[in-house]
C-alpha cells in the first residue's frame, strides 16, 4: 500500500511539473507584448518560485516519516498544492484543446511559409486563465470559509414496523470530526451550537474523532461535550481513530494511544460502542441501537456485526452505527438479520464536488457508490445514510461539499 501511495505521489508531482511548463509558455504569450522586460522577468520568476516552492515543500513533507510532528502545516501545504494543481489542470486543458486544433490545422494545410504550426493565440491563453480562475477562487474560498460552512441536512424516513412510540423520533448525526485539522475555535463552536440547536432525541457520532493520535481531541473536549440529547450520546470508531497512519515506537505505545482515545470518548459523555448494542425505550416500546468497530473495503476490518447483534431480538427495529459505507454494501444489506437503518460517514464527499437540486457529483463516487445522503436497497428496503463529515483532512478546505450536521426523523407509515 505504501509503494502504491508513493507511486501516486510521483505521478501527480510529475504531472504538476509538466503543467508548470505548459502554463509557463501560455504566460509568455500573455505578456509578450509588454514593453517592460523587467516586468516580464518578474512574472516569469514569480510563477516558477511560487509553483516550484509549493512542490518542493510538499516533497519535503512526504519525506517526514512521523506525521505527528507535522501538525497542520502539512494540510496547508497540500491544500495550496492542490489549489494550484487544479488551477493549472483547467488552464492546461484549454491549451491542449488549442494545440490539438493547431496540430490538425498544420497537417491539413501546410502554410506557404513552410511553418508547420501557427503561433499560439493570445485570446486562447486569456480564456484559459479566465477559466482557471474559477477553481482557483473556489478553492481559496473553500480553504478560508467553506470548511466551516456548516449545513443542516434533514431527512424523514418512513418504516412499516417502527414502534408507534418512536414515530417522530429524531437523531442528530455528526461524523468525521478530525479534530487535529481544526484551526478556528470560534467557527467550530458555532457548528456545535448549530448541532445542539436541533434538539434531537438522540445524538450519534459515526467515527474519526481524530486524524492520527488521541491528543488531538483534548483541546476540543469542552466544546464537543456540550452535545447532549435526552436519549443519550453514542459513538463509534473510524479508521483514523486506530492510529494506523503514524509510526509508533512500539505496539504498547499504539495500544496506549487507543486506550486514551477511548477515555476521551467517555470524557465527552459519549457511549463508545465496540461491536455491541443498547436498547432505547420509550413509553414501554423499544428499538435497538447497534455500533460496530471500523469495517471498510481497503481499510481496517475489525467490525463484527454478528457480535453487535448478540442478544438483539431479530424482529426488533434496529439502527446501526458503522463508519464506512462499504460495510453496508458488502455485509449489512445482505445480512440475514434485518437492520433497518445504517448511519455512516468516512467519505467526506471528498470535500469537493457539485451539489444542486438536480446534480450531485464528486470524484469520490468512483470509489464509493453511496458517498452522501440517503440510499435504500431495492430488494430489502434497508436504508443507509452517509454523512458528509463535520471536519476535514488532507485538503484543508471544502468546495461544494460543505460540512454536515444530519437530522433524521423516523416516521411510521400510516
Amino acid at each position: 500500500m505504501r509503494g502504491g501511495f508513493l507511486m501516486m505521489v510521483v505521478i501527480i508531482i510529475s504531472l504538476s511539473l509538466l503543467l508548470d511548463r505548459y502554463v509557463a509558455r501560455s504566460i509568455d504569450v500573455l505578456i509578450r507584448n509588454w514593453r517592460s522586460e523587467r516586468a516580464k522577468r518578474a512574472v516569469r520568476w514569480g510563477f516558477w518560485i511560487v509553483t516550484l516552492g509549493v512542490t518542493i515543500s510538499l516533497l519535503l513533507l512526504f519525506s517526514v516519516g512521523d506525521r505527528r510532528s507535522l501538525g497542520g502545516v502539512a494540510y496547508w501545504v497540500f491544500s495550496i498544492f492542490l489549489t494550484f494543481f487544479i488551477t493549472k489542470l483547467v488552464w492546461g486543458m484549454v491549451l491542449l484543446f488549442e494545440d490539438l486544433t493547431r496540430l490538425i490545422g498544420g497537417l491539413v494545410r501546410r502554410r506557404a511559409s513552410g511553418k508547420f504550426l501557427p503561433d499560439r493565440r493570445r485570446f486562447v491563453s486569456q480564456v484559459g486563465m479566465g477559466l482557471a480562475a474559477l477553481p482557483f477562487f473556489s478553492f481559496l474560498y473553500g480553504i478560508v470559509k467553506g470548511k466551516y460552512d456548516y449545513t443542516v441536512h434533514r431527512k424523514t424516513i418512513y418504516f412499516d414496523d417502527l414502534p408507534e412510540a418512536f414515530d417522530g423520533f429524531t437523531i442528530t448525526q455528526l461524523s468525521d470530526i478530525h479534530s487535529g485539522s481544526f484551526d478556528n475555535r470560534e467557527a467550530v463552536r458555532r457548528g456545535i451550537e448549530l448541532a445542539n440547536a436541533q434538539q434531537s432525541d438522540l445524538f450519534v457520532f459515526t467515527g474519526d474523532i481524530v486524524n492520527n493520535v488521541a491528543e488531538e481531541i483534548v483541546p476540543w473536549i469542552n466544546h464537543f461535550q456540550q452535545l447532549r440529547a435526552p436519549f443519550g450520546q453514542f459513538s463509534i470508531l473510524g479508521n483514523h481513530d486506530y492510529g494506523e497512519y503514524v509510526q509508533w515506537d512500539s505496539e504498547a505505545d499504539r495500544e496506549a494511544n487507543m486506550n486514551r482515545l477511548k477515555n476521551h470518548h467517555q470524557e465527552l459523555g459519549y457511549r463508545l460502542m465496540l461491536d455491541e448494542n443498547v436498547t432505547l425505550e420509550k413509553d414501554g416500546q423499544k428499538i435497538s441501537l447497534l455500533g460496530v468497530e471500523n469495517w471498510g473495503q481497503g481499510f481496517i476490518q475489525k467490525g463484527d456485526l454478528n457480535k453487535a447483534l448478540e442478544g438483539v431480538d431479530p424482529d426488533s427495529f434496529k439502527i446501526l452505527l458503522s463508519h464506512d459505507p462499504s460495510h453496508w454494501d458488502e455485509i449489512v444489506r445482505k445480512h440475514p438479520v434485518h437492520v433497518h437503518l445504517t448511519l455512516s460517514g468516512h467519505t467526506h464527499g471528498m470535500q469537493m464536488g457539485i451539489e444542486t437540486p438536480t446534480v450531485r457529483w464528486s470524484p469520490v463516487e468512483y470509489r464509493y457508490p453511496h458517498w452522501a445522503d440517503l440510499a435504500q436497497d431495492p430488494d430489502t428496503g434497508r436504508y443507509l445514510y452517509v454523512n458528509r463529515g463535520f471536519g476535514f483532512i488532507g485538503f484543508s478546505g471544502r468546495v461544494g461539499i460543505w460540512p454536515e450536521i444530519t437530522v433524521l426523523e423516523l416516521r411510521r407509515k400510516a
